[in-house]
Parts: structure tokens; C-alpha cells; sequence
């Protein structure tokens, strides 16, 4: 199956998921909210150009925005990990390792702890930003980042769900066209 192919399947599914199944979880005392659908952005190929990869995410987000009647909040959240998702990439791959090396974002192409720092800063920052446009407000601060760190443990806790369901073989990028 080709990539592009792979990755309009991810789209819909991680849409899907997030519509139909986690939004309508109801939240915990309104604090913990579950959110999947980045991984997406996440997963995407490590040789899509930053501008690529932020259209895509503001249509990704947008779409999502347009199901949960949210004016643009997903949107912004989602073009934000994109623009930061390269900058993570070259602070925590060696030059000539994985992205060179392998197609996307795995535990087998950028080690454990790398593929965890990533994974864990992007989706602390997707859900701060998310819950600070929520809010508008810092208001009480701890409630604050209370809920940011709630959400990103349960949005944690759904990845490595996903992860461990949807086992991603690590394939070797080749020379050849």
C-alpha cells in the first residue's frame, strides 16, 4: 500500500475515532478531555516539507473543527505541532541517523527515549495550547496545568495504546526511485 494511500486511511480514522468514540467519553468533571487525533501529525513522514506538513495539519484540524463545531481551536493546536514537529526531529536524531534512514516517526526509527521526548513534548504542547484557547485565560493557574497535565497523561496513555495495537514496521528508505 502506498503512503499517500496509508496516510488518507490514517486521516479518516484518526477523525473518526476522535468524533465518534472519544468526544463522546464525557469528561471527567470537565478536566480530562481524551485527544488522539494528532497522532496523525505525529506519524506523518519524516520528508514532508514544513509547509506541507502545516497545510495538512490546518486541513486535518479543520476538519476535526468542522465535526465538534469548534471555531478553528484544533486547527491552531494542530498547525502549532506541525511547525514545532521538525525542530524535535533535528534535536533528537543524529544527523545522518533515522530521518535519513527511515520513513516516519517509530519507535524503531529513533529509539525508545527519543520517539518518548518527542512524542511527550508534542502532545504536552498540543494540549496546552488547546485548553489555554479554551480558555482564553490562565484564571487559576494550577487548575490550569492541572488539566494540561491530566489530558496529556490520558492522551499518553491512548498513544501507547495505539502504539501497541497498530505495531508500525520500521522500513528502510533506499536509494533507489
Amino acid at each position: 500500500m502506498s503512503d499517500f494511500l496509508k496516510n488518507i486511511i490514517r486521516f479518516v480514522v484518526f477523525i473518526l475515532v476522535q468524533v465518534y468514540i472519544l468526544h463522546k467519553v464525557p469528561p471527567l468533571h470537565r478536566f480530562i478531555v481524551p485527544y488522539l487525533y494528532f497522532l496523525f501529525i505525529i506519524w506523518l513522514p519524516f520528508n514532508t516539507g514544513r509547509s506541507w506538513l502545516m497545510l495538512i495539519a490546518f486541513f486535518f484540524g479543520l476538519t476535526l473543527d468542522y465535526f465538534l463545531v469548534t471555531p478553528g481551536l484544533h486547527a491552531a493546536a494542530c498547525v502549532l505541532i506541525a511547525y514545532i514537529r521538525p525542530f524535535m526531529v533535528n534535536l533528537l536524531i543524529r544527523q545522518e541517523g533515522a530521518e535519513q534512514s527511515y520513513g516516519a516517526p517509530s519507535i524503531q526509527s529513533m529509539g525508545l527515549a527519543p520517539y518518548t521526548i518527542f512524542v511527550l513534548v508534542l502532545t504536552f504542547l498540543h494540549n496546552g495550547y488547546l485548553v489555554f484557547l479554551e480558555w482564553m485565560q490562565f484564571g487559576n493557574f494550577w487548575y490550569f496545568m492541572g488539566k494540561v497535565g491530566a489530558t496529556t497523561a490520558v492522551s499518553l496513555l491512548l498513544i501507547l495504546i495505539t502504539e501497541l495495537m497498530f505495531y508500525r514496521k520500521g522500513r528502510y528508505r533506499t536509494n533507489a526511485v
